[in-house]
């Protein structure tokens, strides 16, 4: 990571309400988690993205105390959590597959972990009430899991971990279970209620979009490691690598050499795109073997070859239209392919382009990025 990602976003001056040092986790011969280093500030809604064995639900669990660290130390508001059980720590969880007991009704279900407490009648049924209220679900206190919608069950098994007041909120893929329209819908929802109730959230997925919508930070995990940690908009206009910029969102990434760095702008040979490449220099010197990344929505389409920096022949293959954006598929001469993500209005400008069409294809420095290999 760069020195940036060590000095965290942690809500100005702060101190993180969880840090994470050294932390390492290991099956048999497989390592999960190999000595992590991470801030969280206090009241953040905080993501951790990785593919499937990135070691992301593994640290989530870590924080919950649900894993037995091999090394290293999590400490929660200023206490070292490193050995303490899951029921002392000061953090609850939800998890994907909601784990609500199908025989107890929504009251009963969100009540439990109060009862395992001992905790006075009086105080549960208020603190249950107002929960299940603050979620919009008061009036289905006396249904069971069974006559709920997906979206209402989520609700019910969010109202269990929040009735406990958790200083932090683990969620384990929490929408994973919710089809596409009910899913961006829970995000705004839980977005919402983070800023209400002003506690941490710490959300594990592996849906890069999900990240973007909800997170004030991520963390993108690989081989148990932390790849880059920054605001949504840091990891994908400014990716720290080639892996980076291709699993975070789209990215057209072409291989090259620099030839020569001007005003900031670096011009790359590249095989690949079969032509001079120029972008936006971050540091990198004559001679370095960089990778190229151009998002498709800075990618343009022209009939005639424009006078533009970037600019080459291309042949239009599949062509979709999703509603607010064109999505086309081009393949450049050297047999590279190209994703371009075209506005109604641009798609228009470009003459109405149609599969086998030739075109050409270009893009402003500016909008391409050089990443070190």
């Amino acid at each position: 990571m760069d020195a940036d990602q060590d000095r965290p976003l942690t809500g100005g001056d702060a101190p993180p309400i969880i840090r994470i040092r050294g932390v390492t986790r290991r099956f048999g011969g497989t390592t999960a988690l190999d000595g992590v280093d991470l801030d969280i500030g206090r009241g953040e809604f905080f993501c951790l993205l990785g593919a499937s064995g990135s070691g992301k639900t593994t640290l989530l669990r870590a924080i919950a105390g649900l894993e037995t660290l091999d090394s290293g130390t999590i400490t929660v508001d200023g206490d070292d959590m490193t050995g303490w059980p899951a029921y002392r720590r000061p953090v609850n969880m939800m998890f994907q597959s909601y784990a609500l007991f199908p025989h107890l009704s929504v009251e009963k279900n969100v009540a439990f972990g109060l009862q395992e407490e001992r905790r006075p009648r009086g105080e549960i049924r208020e603190r249950v009430q107002e929960t299940l209220d603050l979620l919009e679900m008061g009036a289905l206190g006396a249904r069971k899991p069974h006559q709920l919608s997906g979206g209402q069950r989520q609700r019910v098994a969010l109202a269990r971990a929040l009735v406990k007041r958790p200083k932090i909120l683990l969620l384990d893929e929490p929408l994973a279970a919710l089809d596409k329209k009910l899913r961006e819908r829970a995000q705004a929802e839980l977005v919402s209620l983070r800023e209400r109730i002003g506690i941490t959230f710490v959300v594990v997925t592996h849906d890069q979009e999900e990240a973007i919508g909800m997170a004030s930070r991520i963390a993108l995990m690989r081989d148990g490691k932390l790849v880059q940690v920054g605001q949504p908009r840091d990891l994908y206009d400014a990716p720290s690598s080639r892996y980076v910029a291709d699993f975070f969102g789209a990215a057209n990434l072409f291989a090259g050499t620099v030839a020569g760095v001007t005003g900031g702008i670096a011009t790359v040979d590249s095989g690949e795109a079969g032509a001079d490449l120029r972008a936006l220099c971050d540091g990198q010197s004559a001679g370095a073997a960089v990778t190229v990344m151009v998002r498709p929505e800075h990618i343009r389409l022209a009939r005639a070859r424009p006078a533009h920096a970037n600019a080459m022949t291309a042949r239009v293959g599949a062509l979709s239209f999703l509603g607010s954006f064109y999505a086309c598929e081009l393949t450049l001469p050297t047999g590279k392919s190209v994703r371009a993500r075209l506005s109604p209005l641009e798609f228009e400008a470009a003459g109405r382009p149609a599969q086998g069409d030739e075109s050409h294809v270009w893009w402003e420095p500016a909008a391409a990025r050089m990443l070190s290999q």
